[in-house]
């Protein structure tokens, strides 16, 4: 039976109208995000102490609480087009899987062909997880994009409702995007990175990267463009892009070290966001400040109403 243009134009405003009405019919629905709070005093933050402003509209926090570690995951992400003279790198790898609170979930997996290849789902066993960790392909590209994979990824993380749980990603890349063009400093507006970005704030992740250099596209320009576009997701997401200067790193431990006390120095703060407006899947705006001095917060830019990090214990 073939539908008319007109029937078919009638079911989509019926559907909209449907869509709309849902979302008019939540309001404000309980959100978290995560915020990271660094202290040169080493005072710690409270909830009377952070002031919140969503969609520009001061907005009253109804909880702020530090993450416990088994509340937390860490997916760990390699570029499959590193170099194999990356191998070099592994104890340092391995290491920081061993590292992390006992009780933290961390995934390995493997940026390539625009996806991401687990090698080890999440799981608390930091040691067995480190004895796979293996050498990059080291075909250049072989990522295609570590945005594509990035976007892929955070859009299928296994997320348990009945107890979710923190979610942080560290990257390591080179950050070029092959797909957007020249490497000009004066082309830093990737509409993938920028959909990478966006997918990784509606999913509640936290975004932090490693440059390493010898992965895809070399040269000067590719290095500065991959290091820009890593800050522009990690700015966005709450994370921290890691690097120094145009050349890898002699050693990712000191970054790996960083990336494990910025996790020691993250807090889930509660709140209500409106859903009405869009629904669950649009984005409201964030904006947090501190009154306590030597202080600064880092927290994704926009949140999903509705986004759960995690459910303190006998909720």
């Amino acid at each position: 039976m073939k539908i008319s243009r007109f029937m078919i134009l009638v079911y989509a405003s019926l559907f909209a109208l449907a869509a709309a009405a849902t979302a008019q019919s939540e309001g404000p629905v309980p959100t978290q995000a995560l915020v990271r709070a660094t202290s040169r005093a080493d005072m710690v933050p409270t909830a009377s102490s952070i002031t919140l402003e969503v969609n520009s509209k001061a907005t009253a926090i109804t909880s702020f609480q530090a993450v416990p570690p088994s509340a937390i995951q860490v997916a760990l992400l390699i570029d499959d087009g590193l170099s194999r003279s990356a191998g070099i790198e592994l104890s340092d790898i391995r290491d920081f899987a061993t590292s992390l609170p006992a009780d933290v979930q961390l995934l390995v997996g493997y940026m390539s062909n625009g996806r991401v290849e687990i090698l080890v789902p999440f799981t608390a066993d930091h040691a067995a997880a480190a004895a796979k960790i293996r050498t990059p392909t080291g075909m250049p590209g072989q990522s295609a994009s570590p945005y594509f994979c990035l976007s892929d990824f955070v859009k299928h993380w296994p997320v348990n409702t009945a107890a979710p749980k923190a979610r942080f990603v560290i990257m390591l890349t080179n950050g070029v995007d092959p797909y957007n063009g020249s490497v000009s400093l004066s082309n830093q507006d990737s509409p993938y990175v920028a959909a990478a970005a966006l997918d990784a704030e509606r999913a509640g992740v936290a975004v932090s990267s490693i440059y390493y250099r010898d992965a895809g596209y070399g040269g000067s320009a590719a290095s500065l463009s991959g290091q820009s576009y890593l800050q522009q997701v990690s700015n966005a997401t709450g994370g921290e892009a890691y690097y120094q200067g145009e050349m890898s790193p002699i050693s990712l431990t000191p970054f790996f070290k960083q990336f494990v006390h910025a996790i020691s120095e993250t807090y889930v703060v509660t709140f209500a966001a409106d859903a009405s407006a869009g629904g669950r899947e649009h984005l409201v705006r964030l904006k947090m400040s501190t009154s306590m001095p030597k202080m600064k917060l880092r927290h994704p830019d926009q949140i999903r109403p509705g986004n759960m990090e995690f459910l303190p214990a006998g909720q």
